[in-house]
């Protein structure tokens, strides 16, 4: 954007005051076990959303991932579901709406909701804002475990337990 944050794409009509839209790849992940443990990778199985939509079934866990590859240096960024979404009972992030600065790649979202509703690749799903950071502060390196990703990152946890 020519001002230490990159969006790809980039489409003007998605700015808002506050934020930028995102949309929503055609990919959900889900897993495959009924109890996941933390300690170890859990399975997960590719569903593809279809033209004529996917429906999200309550009590179940999707992950999802952005369209948009987005990275700064200079700002914190911050993910949020759009009230729009909301209103139809669809939680974008249970959690991790949080970014490192510093951080590259496709943002996970994992996505549930209180009834079943019909979703739709290339939705514009979520937004992301950006705050300022003062002082020094350290970037969100290569080395992170879900920096620079290509595709749905599902838990990574398990990698801090082998330490």
């Amino acid at each position: 954007m020519g001002r230490g944050i990159v969006i790809e794409p980039f489409d003007l009509k998605r700015v808002n005051p506050n934020s930028y839209n995102l949309s929503l790849s055609n990919e959900l992940l889900v897993y495959k076990d009924k109890v996941l443990d933390m300690k170890t990778p859990c399975e997960t199985e590719k569903i593809i959303i279809p033209a004529e939509g996917f429906v999200l079934t309550p009590g179940k866990l999707y992950l999802a991932r952005t369209a948009e590859y987005t990275k700064t240096d200079k700002y914190v960024p911050m993910l949020e579901g759009r009230s729009s979404v909301g209103r139809l009972g669809i939680f974008i992030h249970a959690t991790a709406g949080f970014g490192d600065i510093g951080f590259a790649g496709y943002w996970t979202l994992e996505i549930s909701c209180v009834q079943p509703v019909r979703i739709y690749a290339g939705v514009e799903i979520c937004q992301i804002y950006y705050h300022t950071i003062h002082g020094d502060y350290d970037l969100y390196d290569h080395k992170g475990k879900y920096q620079n990703n290509t595709g749905i990152q599902p838990s990574l946890l398990h990698k801090e337990f082998k330490n």
